[in-house]
């Protein structure tokens, strides 16, 4: 250990830093509380011997300024018995331990020494233990975090999963009723996946609903939920988004498909790869989430059952709108 030892009285400095240096120790010697203070700055020292009554800077002042500087110092008082109460006193203000002048024998110096090092080591395995732990509660909340996402996300294509998005919309709709505010829900299915899978393979299947992912990330809002409902179905919970803006982003969407390049999609029955989506928008007509979607399941298969790649709004029981059939030109585009 570095141990700083002040004293007025040279004889006794010298002493008790021969006796710790005997123990193996490195000893800075100090005539006075300032010139201990200084010598404390300049060099780090884990255990400080002190005198209580020295010039310039008495040791309770010595031990009050090295606690601000090092809180974890061990302070031990050299005291008489006639100062026996600032020792005490001493000891209510941090320090660690104090000692009789005239000392008994030559051993409470280093017994003082050796009990300072086992408290200081205590210490520090208490500090090591506590970062420790705060690593190990930093590492535990980022697995927490990596589970969570784990947990909310489809391993395939990195979009939200069924179950999420099952909770997602029913915390929307609640708000949406709550605050009289425009709710959306887009169900998108992807046409003739089965023949893509069956001509293609599975994996080249995977890849185009990667693609596709992708694809439909950079077309919703952050605001926006899109989770990949199951197999090749997806779904888009759009909050405060009106039936108009909906049916903007259900063609943003099929026609940003439509024209995508994909590997093999010329070989598609339609003659390339694409969207058919159902919208539906939170009335009167719909008093709870699962008919919300049920309508939008709805004008999903009314847009397949009216020749696939377009979008088809539901306003109630039947009652289907064609937002728009897809061009010739999509086929086209998507070919070269």
């Amino acid at each position: 250990m570095n141990i700083l030892v002040a004293d007025d009285e040279l004889a006794i400095r010298e002493l008790v830093g021969e006796l710790l240096e005997a123990d193996g120790h490195t000893v800075t010697l100090a005539e006075d509380g300032e010139d201990a203070l200084e010598k404390f700055k300049l060099s780090w020292h884990e255990i400080v011997f002190s005198d209580i009554r020295m010039p310039k800077m008495n040791g309770i002042e010595l031990l009050q300024a090295i606690k601000e500087v090092n809180e974890n110092t061990q302070f031990i008082i050299m005291t008489s018995h006639a100062s026996i109460d600032n020792s005490i006193d001493a000891l209510k203000k941090g320090a660690f331990d104090y000692i009789l002048k005239p000392f008994e024998s030559l051993e409470v110096v280093t017994e003082a020494a050796n009990s300072a090092i086992n408290n200081l080591s205590g210490i520090r395995r208490q500090q090591y233990l506590l970062n420790t732990l705060s690593r190990q509660n930093e590492e535990l909340d980022d697995l927490n975090k990596e589970f969570r996402e784990m947990a909310i996300r489809d391993g395939l294509t990195g979009l939200f999963n069924h179950r999420y998005a099952k909770e997602r919309l029913d915390e929307e709709f609640e708000r949406s009723i709550r605050f009289a505010r425009d709710l959306t829900v887009l169900f998108m299915d992807l046409d003739n996946f089965k023949f893509f899978n069956d001509t293609h393979g599975h994996q080249a299947g995977d890849e185009i609903l990667q693609t596709l992912a992708a694809i439909m990330m950079k077309c919703v809002r952050e605001s926006d939920t899109l989770a990949r409902w199951g197999g090749e179905e997806f779904i888009v919970i759009a909050p405060e988004t009106s039936k108009k803006k909906g049916c903007i982003l259900a063609e943003k969407i099929r026609r940003t498909v439509a024209r995508h390049a994909f590997p093999h999609g010329s070989d598609q029955p339609l003659g390339l790869v694409s969207l058919s989506i159902g919208i539906s928008s939170r009335t009167e007509a719909t008093e709870n989430a699962e008919k919300l979607l049920r309508f939008a399941d709805d004008a999903v298969y009314a847009a397949k059952d009216s020749g696939r790649n377009r979008s088809i709004l539901c306003t109630a029981p039947q009652q289907m709108v064609i937002v728009r059939t897809a061009s010739k030109t999509e086929k086209k585009k998507a070919s070269a």
